[in-house]
């Protein structure tokens, strides 16, 4: 039980936060104090993996970096590639070295990147496979949300999933507004032309971060997975359909994040002040909604908040592929804001639909005589495996937002309104998978036992 869960070899043995009783002498406490910390490494990470969506704007013939428009997008696609792919590896790792020592690790190789960068990013004549590569390193910080979400998947109750997993990812998610906002006060106040003042912000921070992950964070028995838990949930058709939802919610949401000041500077030729000058805010906002969209899907069920959640977003595309037309400045920005708003929410909600699904299945081998701790054990190590596959994935779709601008903005049109388009009608596909795969499982009545009292809802 969680308050009298026993130390060895620096873990937790025994931890069970569904133990109702564990959980209000002590296991709480515990859990609160990693979540803390994780959502501190995780903060780092997403600004570090992000840093180059504020570097880029710095770019140009005056610091001696004359980059095309197609080849600014290709850079800032990159760590958002590596990133996807370290995800897997990332979740794997928490369940192999334990959460606190695997976060250590995370937050401190942040350094090489960051140093990297700031060695480079004003270095005049530099080429561009240099910044791809130091670029591609920089991907280490996005593998940390899945060893993080996979990591506090653990600690809490399923019944507290969706808050928890929503203020995890929702603090690393605000990074990506943190990095924008710093290039801001750096445009501010030493001008255009001192990218790597950017990049020198971080530095104490990872320290700081490694070494209070280090002493305060635990390891817990609870995150080992069986052998074969990712190849398992590879094989369940839930996971792909949660994949593709999770593309169109936080690969909007990081996608966005890193190309929108590119976007700008190319749909309406801002400055890189004012590129950076409203970039930050939809990643503020949308960080913030993200633990509100857990929140929902708590009550509501995860199901019906993203179906809304996409429909709002198929909206927004639309006023921005309207703004664009009429080279509307103002309607583009508000668009766009909304956009992420709306993939906060989204992303919370989505990631929420994990543990429920699994739990319903669980219900359901339980009516058919299997054991009841073994069908909740399958489905914990499942939703932690079905997290790390689905993150993976969706930050893929990331990528695939910053080669859509990519190649609208190089085709000579000098709009990203196709790349809208493909957009909407991406989401228009999401709506169509949620209302015929999810939306008609929702149970009239839950039976689930301790493990989900409400959540057992899609």
């Amino acid at each position: 039980m969680a308050h009298t869960s026993a130390r060895q070899d620096g873990w937790l043995i025994g931890w069970d936060p569904e133990d109702e009783d564990a959980w209000h002498k002590g296991g709480r406490r515990i859990a609160r104090r990693n979540l803390v910390l994780s959502v501190l490494s995780e903060h780092v990470g997403f600004s570090v993996w992000t840093l180059w969506s504020v570097l880029v704007l710095f770019m140009s013939p005056e610091i001696g970096l004359g980059f095309s428009p197609g080849e600014k997008f290709l850079l800032v696609a990159t760590p958002t590639v590596v990133g996807s792919l370290l995800r897997l590896p990332y979740s794997y790792a928490v369940t192999r070295f334990g959460g606190r020592n695997w976060t250590v690790f995370a937050t401190g190789i942040l350094l090489v990147p960051t140093l990297l960068a700031l060695y480079f990013v004003q270095r005049p004549g530099t080429p561009l496979w240099v910044f791809m590569a130091i670029g591609a390193l920089a991907g280490v910080g996005g593998g940390n949300f899945a060893s993080s979400m996979t990591n506090i998947t653990a600690f809490y109750p399923q019944r507290h999933q969706g808050w928890a997993l929503g203020l995890n990812a929702g603090g690393g998610n605000l990074g990506v507004a943190a990095v924008q906002l710093i290039g801001l006060l750096v445009i501010s106040i030493a001008g255009d032309t001192h990218p790597s003042y950017v990049a020198a912000v971080y530095l104490p921070l990872i320290v700081v971060v490694a070494l209070l992950s280090a002493w305060k964070m635990d390891n817990v028995d609870a995150v080992r997975a069986e052998p074969g838990a990712q190849r398992e949930a590879a094989r369940d058709h839930d996971t792909w359909w949660i994949s593709l939802l999770y593309i169109g919610t936080f690969g909007s949401f990081i996608g966005y994040g890193f190309a929108f000041g590119l976007v700008l500077q190319n749909e309406f030729g801002a400055s890189p002040r004012e590129a950076v000058g409203y970039t930050f805010l939809g990643p503020l906002l949308g960080s913030i909604a993200r633990p509100l969209g857990g929140r929902l899907a708590d009550r509501m069920g995860g199901a019906r908040v993203t179906f809304w959640n996409f429909l709002g977003m198929g909206a927004g595309t639309a006023v921005l592929i309207v703004a664009a037309g009429l080279n509307s400045f103002g309607m583009f920005i508000v668009g766009f804001t909304a956009l992420f708003v709306l993939s906060g929410l989204g992303n919370g909600s989505t990631y929420k639909m994990i543990p429920a699904v699994y739990a319903k299945k669980a219900e359901d081998e339980i009516a058919s005589g299997r054991d009841a701790g073994d069908a909740f054990a399958r489905a914990r190590r499942l939703s932690g495996a079905v997290i790390a596959i689905a993150g993976a994935i969706g930050a893929l779709g990331g990528a695939a937002i910053d080669f859509a601008f990519k190649l609208a903005y190089t085709d000579g049109s000098g709009s990203g309104a196709p790349a809208f388009v493909a957009f909407l009608a991406y989401y228009a596909l999401c709506l169509t998978v949620i209302r015929v795969v999810y939306l008609h499982r929702i149970p009239t009545a839950v039976k689930a036992p301790d493990i989900a009292k409400e959540t057992s809802r899609v």
